[in-house]
């Protein structure tokens, strides 16, 4: 079936599929990473949780600029042959990923390593762990690897694989990073941060090794491996130097936090922002693994690629809304559990971010609208001049606001990022957001607004409204996706007569 035949129904059911799939790995990567933080706060304190943060920031800026992109130029390179139904050019783009990345790989790691005392006295500003960063080049190396892993499997859709993946490495690294807290304390702290990427590329392997080979991976020319290699480097730098603004622009906050309000409120930031990037991370996920690669395959054709984007809008802002409101509601028994009472500072930021993440959920399906183009230099504008924002009004924020600044920032942030990415899509596909996306948008926005102040004012008032506002949106929520899917009519059905009742006793 080509994509141009795919239906609305059936379109949403994709969409919604996926999701479950990949949002169901999610939910259980996050009780995973839940365990995995509470032992660190535990074991370590907002000190060791903060360098935690730092070291595992510092490996990942290391691992994106020696990647140089090709993690999301190879899903795009394979999910357009995929597209075209054109084997050799699925096997000549997956060849020079693998080449490319384990060239980059070796490479990126060594230089990182011959760099590790500069980087220890620079960016940690402590010579003394010198060591521990000499480790992380063997992280650098495995996160590039694994990277390219993800990027085939997910541009071959291979969406329960990279389940999988997630959920398997998520728990082998959980076990094997708490056991080394646990028997060695602060001296096991960088085998808990390589936990991850060692596990991941392990896992990776296993599911790669897997795929089908074809003829084609024989007869794929080498005029043709050379020209997928071309625009993997070529398209490859813009991202990576997009990928790379934000990276370092984290990296820039954590170090103007350290140095102005000192560790613990770094290990408070690292709180926080740890459960931002969390929590609704079934929803964005679910967009890398399969709205991306559907989208690129679709993208010349304007009608088609502009519904995909508004039904991922609307389906990412239904399952993740009444989430917004329930951890607006009870940000402070939520840092109480996941981390414990020494961390009561992370909960302004906390709320502050989630207000922002409202508006990040719905600039990422317009992000993948300039990533399926493959406007890699709109994509790096994007992205620096969203991360520059943020650096900027943290470091006016930080001496009058304190650490809530970051908070703001977030908001400001991604305020700006979505009105980039919409005018981006909207020049691009003459895209506009449809009635119903423009409706959850603005609610979503009006009600987590109304939960942060009467939370601000009160904790036990913002708790009840934040509890209210859920369960009022989830019913809402319930219903439309009950309509956008024929296995939902039944239980659209239900809550319709349920909903009209009580208005019926109102």
């Amino acid at each position: 079936m080509g994509w141009g035949a795919v239906s609305e129904g059936s379109s949403h059911r994709q969409i919604l599929r996926s999701t479950s799939i990949v949002g169901g790995a999610s939910v259980l990567n996050v009780l995973i990473s839940l365990i995995r933080t509470k032992a660190a706060a535990l074991l370590l304190g907002p000190v060791g949780v903060g360098l935690i943060g730092l070291l595992q920031n510092l490996m990942a800026t290391a691992s994106m600029m020696s990647a140089l992109g090709l993690g999301n130029v190879g899903t795009r390179q394979v999910a357009e042959a995929v597209g075209r139904d054109d084997p050799v050019a699925v096997t000549a783009a997956r060849r020079a990923l693998f080449w490319g990345t384990l060239i980059l790989s070796v490479l990126g790691g060594a230089i990182f390593l011959a760099l590790h005392r500069l980087l220890a006295e620079s960016v940690l500003g402590n010579l003394a762990l010198s060591s521990d960063v000499a480790w992380l080049a063997l992280g650098v190396a495995m996160t590039v690897a694994s990277g390219s892993q993800l990027a085939l499997l997910t541009g071959l859709r291979r969406i329960g694989d990279i389940a999988r993946i997630n959920v398997l490495s998520s728990l082998f690294a959980t076990l094997l990073g708490i056991g080394a807290l646990y028997m060695m304390g602060k001296d096991g702290l960088i085998v808990f941060v390589l936990a991850a990427p060692l596990l991941t590329l392990i896992t990776g392997h296993v599911y790669v090794s897997r795929l089908p080979r074809t003829e084609a991976a024989v007869r794929a020319p080498f005029a043709q491996l050379m020209r997928q290699f071309t625009a993997l480097a070529t398209l490859g730098s813009a991202f990576m130097i997009a990928g790379l603004a934000t990276t370092v622009g984290q990296l820039v906050v954590r170090s103007l936090v350290q140095k102005k309000l000192g560790a613990e409120a770094l290990g408070h930031f690292q709180a926080a922002w740890a459960i931002s990037m969390t929590y609704i991370g079934f929803v964005l996920t679910a967009m890398g693994t399969d709205y991306y690669p559907r989208l690129t395959a679709a993208i010349h054709d304007r009608a088609l690629a502009n519904r995909m984007v508004n039904e991922q809008s609307e389906v990412a802002l239904l399952l993740a809304g009444p989430l917004f409101m329930l951890l607006l509601g009870l940000a402070p028994w939520v840092i109480d559990l996941l981390y414990s009472s020494r961390f009561n500072e992370a909960v302004d930021i906390l709320r502050w971010q989630v207000l922002g993440d409202i508006m990040k959920v719905a600039g990422f399906p317009l992000a993948y609208v300039i990533l399926a183009s493959g406007s890699g230099r709109i994509y790096m504008l994007s992205e620096s001049m969203a991360m520059a924002l943020f650096i900027g009004l943290t470091w006016i924020g930080l001496p009058v606001l304190g650490i809530r600044s970051t908070g703001v920032a977030f908001v400001g942030m991604y305020a700006f990022y979505l009105l980039f990415t919409y005018t981006f899509a909207r020049r691009r596909t003459g895209f506009r957001w449809d009635g119903r996306v423009r409706f959850q948008l603005m609610a979503l926005i009006g009600l987590g607004v109304m939960v942060h102040f009467a939370s601000v004012w009160d904790g036990r008032a913002g708790a009840a409204v934040g509890l209210c506002a859920c369960a009022g949106y989830s019913v809402y929520a319930l219903r439309r996706l009950g309509e956008l899917s024929e296995i939902g009519v039944p239980l659209a059905a239900k809550l319709r007569r349920l909903t009209s009742k009580a208005w019926i006793v109102r």
